[in-house]
């Protein structure tokens, strides 16, 4: 027997997980009424508790302390005092995913800060921030959801259900489940509706710290080539498009519209991005791109010297960190290619440069000297350059997501089972336990700088060069850095 579709307001989709018991500082009733749907897989169970207060900055939380007025007290103890998601932490919060599903028609702000607790101004930045996502149906459960849970989620997307619903008409489930973001706190929610709020959103402090019209190099009508801080993303994450380097630059130089990204160069990295300013431009340099017209140097600060010539690996194709890259060729994997043009000899980075750009010491064991490589960037695969030095026993200075790995195969060349020492397994199942072990061996991805600069790009377009190069890249200069502010 079908449920009429009034019964979504009745259901109670606290689904695949456990009900985690109220936090103390949340009144239980509100708690358990919270229409909690799921939490994210690779999140720790201890740090989805709603937690008020995380995201309190001390002055907020004392403001709320003065509160004389009678309205503005009421609203205090309603939320978390709470100001703006400004200024920014200089450490992320831990992360925090929230899975809702809307039991009646609702507003988006004011369903999602009564559910999770938090104050309507902090819901509407997540928003702003790009940190929040609708579909008009539930994603289909994980293969860990328990069977009851499994059952709520049918009977939601009942076909009989689903029917009656203007919104999915003409659409199948699976075009009914793709997400979309939120873009207004005030947005309309039909019951039924799927939310995914990011409560924590990966923050880039260094954002505010940069002087962006300083780091201009050149802008035409057509597109703006900039130097790219480290520790800043080009053009924002999954849960924040609002502190990157496209909506600081465009504020920077006063575009009327912002600018959009052509290109991505690792968070960790800096050095020359183009962003268009057309949507004309993007399409003509993605051409460029894809016909391999667009030629990129790179600089790398490295612990080891390399000899010049081509560097050939294939790397594993899974969109995850660590890229894992073989010297043999393997079925599927992606070829990748690069040019070390040069290799000289240069001091090891001071301890007030590495103090002042934050570079993770990361143990490497030899600290006299290192060795700036210049290379000819053939392909351009996520973290090749990263994971190709690493991989012949010269990782970059700072990189932890690599150098651990590189640090373990100097002491056991057969950890690695995609290089050269690697031993001979008696099946798939131990080849499969190596390559874990071998990617328990990496460490996180750097949260500040490594010594990875993109130099130079250069291209060729209706009959005119383009030609643009970074500065100094961070490892060369002796005092902090003139462009923060």
């Amino acid at each position: 027997m079908t449920k009429p579709a009034a019964s979504l307001a009745s259901l109670l989709p606290q689904l695949w997980h456990r009900p985690l018991p109220p936090p103390p500082l949340l009144p239980r009733a509100l708690y358990s009424s919270s229409p909690l749907l799921t939490t994210h897989r690779r999140t720790p169970r201890h740090r989805l508790r709603v937690s008020p207060t995380t995201h309190l900055d001390a002055a907020a939380a004392a403001r709320a302390t003065r509160a004389a007025d009678p309205v503005e007290a009421l609203t205090a103890t309603s939320y978390p005092a709470y100001d703006r998601l400004l200024p920014c932490r200089s450490k992320d919060d831990p992360p925090r995913i929230e899975h809702l599903v809307a039991r009646e028609d609702e507003v988006a702000g004011d369903f999602i800060s009564r559910s999770l607790n938090l104050p309507p101004m902090y819901v509407a930045d997540l928003i702003k921030f790009g940190a929040v996502y609708y579909a008009l149906v539930a994603p289909q459960p994980p293969p860990y959801a328990a069977p009851e849970h499994v059952r709520i989620f049918r009977e939601v997307t009942e076909p009989s259900l689903l029917r009656r619903r203007a919104s999915i008409k003409g659409k199948t489930v699976r075009e009914a489940q793709k997400t979309f973001r939120v873009t207004d706190p005030s947005q309309r929610l039909e019951a039924g509706t799927y939310l995914r709020v990011h409560v924590h959103p990966k923050r880039f402090p260094r954002c505010y710290e940069i002087d962006w019209k300083s780091r201009v190099v050149a802008t035409t009508d057509d597109f703006v080539v900039l130097n790219k801080p480290a520790a800043t993303s080009v053009g924002g994450a999954t849960d924040n498009i609002e502190e990157s380097c496209v909506v600081f630059t465009s504020r920077a130089l006063g575009l009327a519209s912002p600018l959009m990204t052509t290109h991505q160069i690792d968070n960790c990295s800096e050095g020359c991005v183009v962003l268009s300013k057309t949507k004309e431009f993007c399409s003509v340099f993605h051409g460029l791109i894809r016909e391999k017209q667009v030629k990129k140097v790179y600089l790398a600060l490295t612990t080891e010297p390399v000899s010049p010539g081509i560097i050939t690996h294939y790397m594993r194709p899974l969109n995850r960190a660590p890229r894992l890259v073989s010297e043999d060729h393997i079925e599927r994997w992606h070829l990748c290619q690069m040019e070390i043009l040069d290799c000289k000899k240069v001091p090891w980075p001071k301890p007030l440069i590495t103090k002042v750009h934050k570079v993770d010491n990361c143990g490497w064991p030899k600290q006299e000297a290192a060795y700036e490589c210049k290379i000819n960037l053939m392909t351009g695969k996520t973290h090749q350059i990263r994971a190709q030095l690493a991989a012949i026993g010269a990782p970059i200075v700072g990189d932890s997501a690599y150098m651990t790995g590189a640090i373990a195969a100097m002491a056991d060349p057969s950890i690695n089972p995609y290089g050269r020492a690697s031993l001979n397994y008696s099946s798939e199942e131990e080849k499969a336990a190596a390559v874990e072990a071998w990617v328990a061996c990496h460490g996180k991805e750097p949260k500040s700088v490594i010594g990875l600069q993109a130099s130079e790009i250069s291209w060729d377009h209706e009959g005119e060069h383009h030609y643009y190069k970074a500065g100094a890249p961070w490892w060369r200069q002796d005092a902090v850095e003139s462009d923060l502010v």
